[in-house]
């Protein structure tokens, strides 16, 4: 990655996967026995007599736009208390080779630059044909993460990408002067009008009272199609509803980028968050969408935003996003 760009490359640590011992004649049981840590600047190094990449988690260390957001700033600790937490669970997905590549980090409060680094780690990983699943920090990290799959793929055939975003809150604010974590798809989605590319956005579990008037106002006028929270129940009745609602997207769209901010979950699953609530929605719910998700074949990156371990409670939000994301690994279909 280049080394112009005002942000910080650091390389993933073996000090974030430590975690039980277990009986070596068993093989690898846990997270932290299985995962691989690599220099994303040596991708192409580790093919020649080795298996592909399947998977890559890196970090988005950056809680700059929550703090332009007036948010409870301290979501930069969440990729290592994500780490750390997925170190310690066991493995059911021994035929996928999955590395930690480490994090990119924001420094001198350039969100802007951080952002940007961190699309071209995201494009790099697409062009190795890896899926890659981030932690943040703040839900800025939507706005390069979209930019890096857009880098990857805008020259290929295939060249629309659906935005699934699981979340209380639209993140569709206006821009006033320099984005932050409420901006970021109001940012693509007004960007891409202007190139004329279409983009899906589809956000699920809003809150109204999460969410002023003109963002509602905002969401009807660019086209953004959402399920109140409300309408966010794990019964096979809302279930069916939410997917019928969602097939459309699927089928006009060649991708699907999944964002899930943390703040959706009821407060009970996911207190350590910036701006809690207690009527999100349940990780059983989610589960069963994303396993809807994934078996499209579909989808092309997912992201965890806004966990901060300042304000965790028992580390049960750093649990729920590491529980997220063995789900992710252990059902995720290859799309190359």
């Amino acid at each position: 990655m280049s080394n112009a760009i005002n942000a910080d490359y650091k390389l993933a640590e073996k000090s974030s996967w430590e975690g039980r011992k277990s009986n070596p004649d068993k093989g690898n049981q846990y997270w932290h026995q299985q995962i691989e840590l690599l220099d994303i600047n040596n991708l192409s190094k580790q093919y020649p007599g080795s298996p592909a990449i399947d998977v890559a988690i890196i970090g988005y260390v950056c809680d700059e736009g929550v703090r332009r957001n007036r948010g409870r700033i301290g979501a930069h600790e969440g990729p290592k208390a994500i780490r750390e937490r997925l170190a310690k669970q066991p493995i059911h997905f021994e035929s996928k080779r999955v590395v930690d590549v480490g994090d990119v980090i924001c420094i001198d409060d350039d969100m802007e630059a951080c952002q940007q680094m961190f699309a071209l780690a995201i494009t790099d990983l697409l062009r190795h044909k890896i899926f890659p699943i981030a932690f943040g920090g703040g839900h800025d990290m939507a706005y390069g993460h979209f930019m890096g799959i857009w880098e990857a793929i805008k020259a290929t055939p295939k060249r629309r990408v659906a935005i699934i975003n699981f979340d209380a809150h639209f993140d569709l604010r206006p821009v006033e002067g320099r984005g932050n974590s409420g901006t970021p798809f109001n940012q693509i989605l007004t960007e891409f009008e202007q190139l004329g590319q279409p983009v899906d956005y589809f956000a699920i579990g809003i809150q109204q009272q999460s969410n002023t008037k003109e963002l509602f106002e905002i969401a009807r006028e660019k086209n953004v199609g959402y399920a109140i929270n409300y309408d966010c129940e794990s019964s096979s009745v809302e279930l069916a509803a939410l997917k019928k609602r969602l097939e459309p997207i699927v089928e006009r769209n060649d991708y699907i980028y999944i964002s899930i901010d943390l703040d959706g979950f009821s407060s009970a699953y996911a207190p350590g968050v910036s701006a809690p609530s207690p009527l999100g929605f349940t990780p059983y719910f989610v589960f069963k969408l994303l396993s809807y998700l994934l078996d499209t074949k579909k989808v092309v990156a997912l992201d965890l935003a806004e966990l901060n371990p300042s304000i965790d409670r028992d580390r049960h939000t750093a649990t729920l996003a590491a529980k997220i994301v063995d789900f992710t690994v252990m059902n995720y279909k290859p799309i190359w």
